[in-house]
């Protein structure tokens, strides 16, 4: 029986594939109250939902009700354990969007061994930069085993030869494995539950360790205090899974909250946008996250299709993993007008993987706050004054992103540790049982992040306002200039509003100049071929600059897809920077101070 009757279906081969159901009659839903993900796992076989893959074109190619992916679960970890694996084993697991790696990560769960989910993208730089990185990423997890698609499968071997990894296998290696006769020992409560490389990884990535307590305690923290689930809920994410927002809020939570679940891979959306929205109409998704790029790519891809899409369905559009941007919202709500989308369904929210995903949510009753501020009271003095002015060269906007969620703290606090007050500029701090068991095999960097008072330096910037965070930036990011604090943010949207020019186009940096104080530096990609054009774009960057930040600036146009981007998608500005410092950036233009 289901509980949903619009259902799709798609003939694969001979056989039809119908989407599992939205709805579960006959299993109560149930949020809360699991010790480990296999007892949540155990409770939403016995219903009819489960994850549905689509292809790049739109079709669904996969089903996987929670029924058989507990079946499969259950032998692939007697199969694990036939190489000899031993419980708390850690086992690398290429996440490419698929049931395959659905299945290997709670076999994983089963068998007492701790999946460490990793890219499965060719970053930029080719494959020898994308060897290197997963080359790290096993060396910092002491890697004991590999399990790769097929079609990476001699990538990883490369990769697991210099991390000395012995065992690889692919999927269908895995597949035609024997069963072990060994009794399955799961995960208690109190055990790991998974190793997470976090989206600023590099060649030494640190991997963020999440138990069993933690995973539950958050999954619970984005069903109540986030989303607000219902058993009608149907979600949709074309997030990677080895992102914190692609595996915990739309894998892990989802499969807790016993909800239907439909993907798109990452890179069919890249290179599609708009069938994101599309197949939402068709499954009417209630439940949809992105980071801010996503909808911004959306806006800009979005031509006549939006009139025949229906997003009324859509009633928590959230967005996460960077700082949320207005201007973004405001547009990508315009150009789905007509879809049926209710703009009051934003639901900006802070998170990160070092408290396993979510920390604040804000209230999806109404529309997005957002708290316009005094550019030199900004600057000048670190803090958030209320302005009215509604020029954006004299004001800000910042997005509120709600409440902490329930059961953890969060303070902002100054340089010297003291707790600041609302509209005071600081260091945001989180403390919970949430949080992050610390970085695997790596307790220096642990007592760096996490104090003695179980507080989590967030490394993030913020205020508060009225009990709800703001996020301003990185911490790390800020320019510090002729006594002024300078956020990267204001030049980049600054620069990034010229027709030219487009979201991601632009990062900003201070390196030391030849006087020894701060020269800042902004990295433009340019498409211009004619120079006298390229020379017209860095004066008019950097009059741009000038108006919005009030600083001179070191312009160099550089080739497009130069600038490096995390994960996660986010920009990494100590990556550009790095890059430029060392030559390796691919420059058009060297620069000139405007």
């Amino acid at each position: 029986m289901t509980g949903s009757l619009a259902v799709a279906e798609t003939n694969v081969g001979s056989v039809a594939l119908v989407r599992t159901p939205t709805s579960n009659r006959d299993l109560p839903q149930k949020v809360g109250g699991f010790g480990t993900l296999t007892e949540a796992l155990d409770y939403a076989a016995r219903g009819l939902t489960g994850f549905n893959f689509y292809s790049g074109r739109g079709a669904l190619e996969h089903v996987l009700p929670y029924s058989e992916l507990r079946t499969r679960a259950l032998i692939t970890a007697r199969k694990l354990l036939s190489l000899g694996l031993h419980r708390m084993d850690r086992i690398a697991i290429v996440a490419e969007t698929g049931p395959d790696f659905m299945v290997a990560f709670f076999a994983c769960q089963y068998a007492g061994l701790v999946p460490c989910p990793i890219p499965y993208s060719m970053y930029i730089g080719g494959r020898e930069a994308y060897v290197s990185r997963i080359t790290g990423m096993l060396k910092a997890a002491h890697a004991n085993a590999v399990i790769s698609t097929a079609a990476q499968i001699e990538t990883l071997r490369e990769a697991a030869v210099a991390a000395d990894v012995k065992i690889v296998l692919s999927h269908e290696d895995v597949k035609n494995l024997p069963e072990s006769m060994t009794k399955l020992q799961s995960f208690d409560v109190d055990d790991v539950a998974y190793i997470q490389y976090s989206s600023g990884s590099t060649s030494a990535p640190k991997g963020v360790l999440i138990s069993q307590r933690a995973i539950n305690t958050n999954a619970v923290s984005i069903l109540r205090d986030g989303i607000n689930v219902k058993p009608t809920d149907r979600g949709f994410s074309w997030l990677p899974l080895y992102h914190d927002m692609g595996l915990v809020g739309f894998c892990l939570s989802t499969m807790m909250g016993q909800s239907s679940m439909d993907y798109l891979a990452t890179t069919a959306f890249a290179r599609r946008p708009t069938l994101w929205l599309k197949l939402m109409s068709e499954n009417r998704t209630t439940v949809s996250f992105s980071p801010t790029f996503g909808y911004d790519l959306v806006a800009k891809r979005m031509n006549g299709e939006a009139a025949s899409f229906d997003l009324s369905a859509w009633r928590a559009a959230g967005i996460g993993g960077d700082m949320v941007r207005p201007d973004v919202l405001a547009q990508f709500a315009k150009s789905v007008a007509a879809t049926g989308f209710n703009a009051d369904a934003f639901m900006p929210s802070y998170g990160m993987a070092e408290s396993t995903l979510a920390i604040s949510f804000a209230n999806t009753k109404g529309s997005v706050r957002v708290d316009r501020v005094d550019r030199i009271a900004l600057r000048s003095l670190n803090k958030a004054v209320p302005s009215s002015d509604p020029s954006d060269d004299v004001a800000r906007d910042f997005v509120v992103c709600g409440k902490i969620v329930s059961g953890h703290e969060l303070e902002v606090r100054g340089e010297n540790g003291a707790l600041l007050g609302e509209r005071e500029i600081g260091k945001i701090f989180v403390s919970g049982p949430s949080l992050m068991t610390g970085y695997y095999e790596n307790p220096s960097a642990t007592a760096d992040t996490i104090g003695v008072d179980g507080f989590l330096d967030t490394g993030d910037m913020g205020y508060l306002l009225d009990g709800e965070i703001v996020i301003t930036g990185r911490a790390k990011d800020l320019i510090l200039h002729n006594g002024r604090n300078i956020w990267p943010q204001d030049i980049e949207w600054a620069a990034e509003q010229m027709p030219v020019l487009r979201s991601g186009d632009v990062a900003a940096f201070a390196i030391e100049g030849a006087d020894g104080d701060d020269e800042v530096v902004v990295l433009v990609e340019c498409r211009l071929s004619d120079a006298h054009d390229q020379e017209a774009l860095k004066r008019d960057v950097g009059k741009i600059v000038h108006q919005s930040a009030g600083v001179d600036c070191s312009i160099v146009l550089v080739a497009p897809k130069s600038l490096p981007f995390t994960s996660s998608g986010k920009l990494s500005r100590s990556q550009a920077r790095k890059n430029y410092l060392s030559g390796e950036m691919d420059v058009i233009s060297h620069h000139a101070k405007h």
